[in-house]
């Protein structure tokens, strides 16, 4: 007797639901990012409410899901269903209209290990608003085309002394200072520029929180005010500095740039002094003269 056939088993289902290789859902992905939209569409204002009608505050339940997709991020297969979904797009989405920081650091964040597969990355390099500059600078494949894009853009000189000589967010100092000793490493035509750099102009037009015009900077005391900034709890932060300084040196106007800053070179000679006689060397060391060359 003819009868229609057995429905699909809930093992059938689930593998049909599953990312690539990996047990996570696709329906419970896709939800997650339908909810991402509806947190950002205008059709969510209410008169009474946010002129934008966009949320200020992450709901605790809303939170914990998109922290999951950033977690899950990780995860090749994962990434690439985000970005065939038109995730980095929702993001844009997110980072142009969010009032809700902490919204807007999980989505860089998504985007952030997204990037780390080199598909995907060569993809975001091509997105003129899509900017992961650390890790999209470590991928071979498209360093040059942000090395480029960065020695195109002055305001980007102007941003980097600013956050380097007035921010005391170590981690973000860190963050810097990696940028900055990577694109110098990549590329001398663009450390030059920024040597030769000793006046910046507007970054753009003013915001509320932002100044409308920025001291003039030059690079050294930037990176030397940095350097003392992450000195006392980062290391690592202290080493990346120390080496944009080596990168320095490798050239003549580095060279230049550290003997003629206004203190004459004093402040670069006192920290390095007291790095050398108070943190490399311990008290039963042998001892050393550390003597001040003058040319």
């Amino acid at each position: 007797m003819d009868r229609n056939p057995s429905p699909p088993s809930s093992e059938a289902e689930e593998e049909g639901d599953a990312v690539g290789s990996t047990v996570y859902s696709k329906h419970w992905l896709f939800s997650i990012l339908t909810r991402l939209i509806e947190l950002i569409s205008p059709e969510k204002s209410e008169p009474s409410g946010n002129p934008e009608g966009i949320q200020t505050e992450l709901d605790e339940e809303m939170e914990n899901d998109i922290c999951k997709v950033w977690d899950m991020s990780m995860d090749e297969d994962v990434a690439l269903f985000l970005q065939e979904f038109n995730a980095p797009d929702i993001f844009m989405g997110v980072f142009a209209k969010s009032k809700c920081p902490r919204l807007t650091e999980i989505c860089v964040g998504i985007l952030g290990n997204m990037a780390c597969f080199q598909d995907i990355c060569l993809s975001i390099s091509k997105d003129e608003n899509l900017g992961l500059l650390l890790t999209c600078l470590s991928q071979p494949e498209v360093a040059n085309v942000w090395v480029e894009r960065i020695r195109d853009s002055p305001s980007v000189y102007d941003c980097v002394c600013f956050i380097m000589s007035s921010s005391t967010n170590v981690e973000l100092l860190v963050k810097v200072g990696e940028v900055v000793d990577k694109l110098f490493d990549l590329d001398e035509e663009l450390m030059l520029n920024w040597i030769k750099s000793g006046t910046c102009q507007s970054v753009g037009p003013s915001t509320d929180d932002s100044p409308e015009e920025l001291p003039d900077f030059k690079i050294v005391p930037c990176i030397l005010e940095a350097a003392k900034q992450v000195r006392s709890d980062s290391p690592e932060g202290l080493d990346v500095y120390m080496h944009i300084l080596q990168l320095l040196t490798t050239v003549d106007e580095g060279i230049q740039a550290i003997v003629q800053a206004p203190d004459g070179g004093k402040e670069t000679w006192a920290l390095l002094y007291d790095l050398i006689c108070h943190e490399l060397c311990q008290p039963d060391d042998p001892p050393i003269i550390v003597q001040e060359q003058k040319t």
